[in-house]
């Protein structure tokens, strides 16, 4: 770690016995300032081994990757895993208009030249996988090696339709009840699920708690709605500039994907199209997979890292 980087580390805010009880014991945790949003960072392993970018999406946290990082405990890698704003321990701006893929790519980029992430591999999911090849994109120099679980790596085709869940994001009234109101879908994790049971009991309350507060729940309906609904919506030509950063990454890459995800699972084959020379592990988990297959995800942040 550089003096530099350390230099932008802030305190962490405190989290309850129970929640840390479930984190890896030598977790290091922090906050950086970037554009004026303060990012929640937990990072594991070596300060100077090479760093691995693991991000989540909508509406989890760094908590979702607890199992990975257990999974790969003595493996010679920096693992790097930030909250993105509007949730976990970050920064939750309180205006929806903040959500938009370019400027989550934006933040995102400003930690990665803070933290000095290179040559990097990145590990998305969900929204985390666009988020991060977006900010990759205006840094293809640094990315060395790649993983994607349960994502998009593109733009959607034409004719596509919504999701039945991102339609209801789009309702007036009724989405701002279910999503701030209900808590949804925090509530409702476990039924994205393969094994419902995953995600149940402590685990189920870890995700709701850093959004527990109702002025703090903008993030789960304005990320809904960053997902296009039209190919006029303006994320689409940020997820094309995603797309031309994967079709054009040489280096070692792999997917790892549960099949029984109802939100993402169908977008397999269309991701091996875009990816072509990734390995790729399929298994039975849900959306959430870091909680139901850590250890396929861990094999493959080996493998393209170049370990055994």
């Amino acid at each position: 770690m550089t003096s530099t980087s350390a230099d932008t580390r802030l305190p962490a805010p405190s989290l309850p016995s129970w929640i840390e009880a479930m984190m890896p014991a030598d977790l290091r945790r922090y906050r950086v300032e970037v554009e004026g949003v303060a990012l929640h960072v937990c990072e594991r392993g070596p300060e100077d081994a090479p760093p691995v970018l693991l991000l989540h999406g909508n509406p989890t946290w760094s908590f979702l990757y607890r199992k990975v990082a257990g999974a790969l405990q003595g493996a010679p890698l920096r693992l790097v895993m930030p909250d993105l704003p509007g949730l976990g321990l970050s920064d939750k701006p309180r205006d929806p208009g903040f959500h938009t893929l370019r400027d989550h790519a934006r933040v995102l980029g400003g930690l990665i030249d803070r933290l000095e992430l290179a040559p990097m591999i990145f590990v998305g999911q969900d929204w985390g996988g666009p988020i991060g090849l977006r900010a990759l994109a205006e840094r293809p120099g640094r990315l060395a090696g790649l993983v994607v679980l349960n994502t998009t790596v593109g733009p959607p085709k034409r004719g596509f339709r919504p999701t039945a869940f991102h339609r209801l994001s789009r309702l007036p009234w009724v989405s701002d009840l279910v999503f701030r109101g209900l808590q949804f879908p925090q509530v409702g994790m476990q039924l994205a699920q393969g094994d419902r049971a995953s995600i149940r009991g402590d685990v189920a309350r870890a995700y709701r708690y850093p959004l527990r507060r109702l002025h703090d729940r903008v993030g789960p309906l304005a990320l809904a709605r960053m997902v296009p609904n039209s190919l006029a919506h303006p994320s689409v030509p940020e997820l094309e500039r995603c797309r031309e950063l994967v079709e054009r990454f040489t280096g070692p890459s792999a997917i790892v994907w549960g099949e029984r995800d109802p939100i993402l699972g169908r977008l397999l084959r269309r991701t091996q199209r875009w990816m072509p020379r990734a390995s790729v592990y399929v298994t039975q988990a849900g959306h959430f997979l870091q909680e139901e297959v850590p250890g396929p995800i861990a094999r493959a942040i080996r493998e393209v890292a170049g370990l055994r």
